[in-house]
């Protein structure tokens, strides 16, 4: 559908204008409450430096690369850190020990992955380090049952323990950072959540866990397969300790997660859904896609929400109580990591809003998520190229993206030239985290390396100008004006989370909303309406195609579109499908944007656990006079 220039001035000086400057989306703010929402905050000032690592080693981890004989990290596999033991001077992390001489040398034990604190106050250990391994040398008589330690490092708010991913890394009655903390003294218990109605077996499968605030409770997630989809399921749980277990393996001392609760209404709730002939678009769904973590005060828990806007990719906050939600992020880039400051009133995010990568879908705002419906998989698989991210870390007050603002760059000082804090070619990876006083960031960044540059890629490579040409760093940005707040402890909350559906052993996965099949109507809430059909596949066990067509539609006042769209999915594999792309839509408003398929349309794959981006055909969009058109296919 294409109008001329007098319709657009004519079309244009007939709108009244609910605001003025850059939108504000409808599901964040309703009209009459965007009066009581505060201006933004103005920029603060923030530092950030980078902390001290293990020296690297490409071989032989040798007295003369490292003299205390305390290990060598690899330059290329693995780092990850997490948060801040209480203290707010030490940052814990899981690092690649490489290179380490033969037992019995004392230096073999800094071998292969393992826990680490690393001091973020400039000092050292009482060995000379500004590092300590914590797991280094832990006899296997105290560690029975584990496995071996992968992702996610977080700290126990008692100093004593830390999370790594399925174990629990314990001190027993002395603190991580202590010297009297030694290899001894640590024992690694592993996680179990039983799945099973007898209680054997090794347990589910849970990935990506987060500690609650109160120390006691921890969320989780699972992958589901059902009519040939990947899927996922959020838990919230208590976490036991169990000395002597008597059922599923391992029968050793471990750490059970008991009182679960699936994050899934026993009705569910969907953003589209489907009444008689209308389609119904409810923005604030309780619909909680993978657990992220948890606000500072503990009240809400937070998650990769559902798309709202087509293509947008933001991250939401439902209340353990009561399930009201409320949408944290509505940026045009696709935002998933991020951490909540303890008393709640900021966050930190990565998003890949400075790299303009997912515009190209996600830039025309107001547009309902009609043809996320078969696209969102492919979509979400955009953000990343392989194990590349695209995420710079963004300060966000409570309140969120509005008008022009989007929050903080928190890199944004430095020069762009290679090895600055604001070099692009470093890219921040899960999670971020807040200190407990609100006051320092901790963040990582991995260095774009070949596959995803060089070769056939149309990325150069960039070196490394880190200390032994490692492609990881650990950057410590500091909130310089702030003081941190006096809080109280965060209280145990209840295991009940009302609007859950309770876990019981060896139940399925809790059911998903009905999938839309026919032709409805959407009303838009301001004007207009879109006529949209959803065909499902033979089987009926997905949809297969969604088309929409836009008639001045409007659900904010602000963006007036038209034009139509469809989208066929033809699933591959698992977790890869081909899509098959048609837009021809026009936005009228406070700014003219257009999504357009080149001729014979937009033909795109891309896997959701490679993240390998390869299309025939184009897709654009225009925002004003800015074009944002899709990544080259492999980069």
């Amino acid at each position: 559908m294409r109008f001329t220039q007098s319709f657009i001035i004519t079309f244009l000086n007939t709108i009244t204008f609910a605001t003025k400057g850059a939108s504000t989306p409808l599901s964040k703010f309703s009209i009459g409450q965007r009066s009581s929402v505060p201006p933004p905050p103005a920029p603060e000032p923030i530092t950030v430096v980078e902390l001290p690592l293990p020296p690297v080693s490409q071989g032989a981890c040798t007295l003369e690369i490292n003299p205390h004989g305390t290990g060598c990290m690899s330059p290329d596999y693995f780092f990850q850190s997490g948060n801040f033991l209480p203290d707010d001077n030490h940052v814990v992390a899981l690092l690649n020990f490489t290179g380490a001489p033969a037992a019995p040398d004392p230096a073999s034990i800094y071998s292969g992955l393992q826990a680490i604190l690393i001091k973020a106050d400039g000092t050292t250990f009482p060995n000379g380090d500004p590092w300590k391994c914590v797991t280094c040398g832990v006899p296997a008589e105290n560690m029975v049952g584990s496995t071996p330690l992968s992702t996610n490092p977080q700290a126990f708010k008692d100093g004593k323990r830390m999370l790594a991913e399925y174990n629990v890394v314990d001190c027993g009655d002395a603190l991580l950072a202590d010297a009297d903390c030694t290899p001894d003294k640590v024992y690694i218990y592993p996680i179990r959540w039983n799945v099973e109605v007898d209680g054997s077996g090794t347990g589910g499968s849970i990935r990506e866990i987060r500690i609650h605030p109160d120390d006691v409770h921890l969320g989780f997630n699972s992958y589901t397969y059902t009519a040939g989809a990947l899927g996922e399921v959020p838990y919230f749980s208590r976490l036991q300790f169990n000395p002597s277990p008597t059922t599923g393996t391992p029968l050793a001392p471990r750490y059970d997660l008991v009182n679960v609760t699936a994050l899934r209404s026993p009705v569910p709730q969907s953003v589209l859904s489907a009444d008689g002939d209308q389609l119904i678009y409810n923005l604030s769904a309780l619909s909680v896609g993978e657990l992220r973590g948890f606000t500072g005060l503990g009240n809400e828990v937070t998650y990769l929400g559902p798309t709202v806007e087509s293509g947008n990719f933001d991250v939401f906050a439902a209340d353990l109580t009561t399930g009201v939600v409320r949408r944290i992020t509505s940026d045009t880039g696709y935002t998933d990591p991020l951490d909540v400051s303890p008393d709640s009133q900021w966050n930190v995010v990565l998003t890949t809003l400075e790299s303009h990568r997912m515009e190209f879908v996600s830039g025309m705002r107001g547009v309902p998520p009609i043809i996320d419906t078969v696209a969102v998989g492919t979509l979400a698989s955009i953000r990343n190229n392989g194990p590349r991210r695209f995420f710079q870390p963004w300060l966000l007050d409570y309140y969120g993206d509005r008008g022009g603002y989007n929050g903080q760059l928190i890199n944004a000082a430095g020069d762009g030239n290679p090895g600055s804090i604001n070099d692009p070619n470093w890219n921040a990876n899960a999670d971020p985290k807040f200190s407990h006083g609100g006051n320092k960031i901790a963040y990582f960044q991995v260095l774009v390396i070949p596959p995803e540059c060089g070769g056939t890629n149309p990325l150069p490579c960039p070196t490394s100008t880190e200390p032994g040409g490692r492609v990881y760093r650990l950057m410590l940005a500091t909130l310089t004006s702030r003081t941190p707040p006096q809080l109280p402890p965060v209280e145990p909350v209840s295991d009940v989370v009302p609007w859950g559906t309770p876990y019981v052993p060896g139940a399925p996965s809790p059911l998903s909303s009905p999938l839309l099949n026919g032709s409805y109507t959407l009303k838009g809430k301001v004007s207009g309406s879109a006529y949209t059909k959803f065909t499902l596949d033979n089987t009926e066990s997905y949809v297969k195609s969604v088309s929409a067509t836009y008639e001045n539609y409007s659900d904010d006042g602000i963006h007036f579109i038209f034009g139509s769209e469809n989208v066929t999915t033809t699933p591959l594999n698992l977790t890869l499908s081909l899509l098959d792309w048609h837009s021809d839509l026009v936005s009228y408003g406070e700014t003219i944007s257009t999504k357009i398929t080149g001729l014979g349309g937009f033909h795109v794959e891309d896997d959701e656990t490679g993240n390998i981006f390869e299309a025939n055909g184009t897709l654009t969009t225009t925002v004003g006079a800015v074009v944002y058109r899709q990544p080259v296919n492999g980069g």
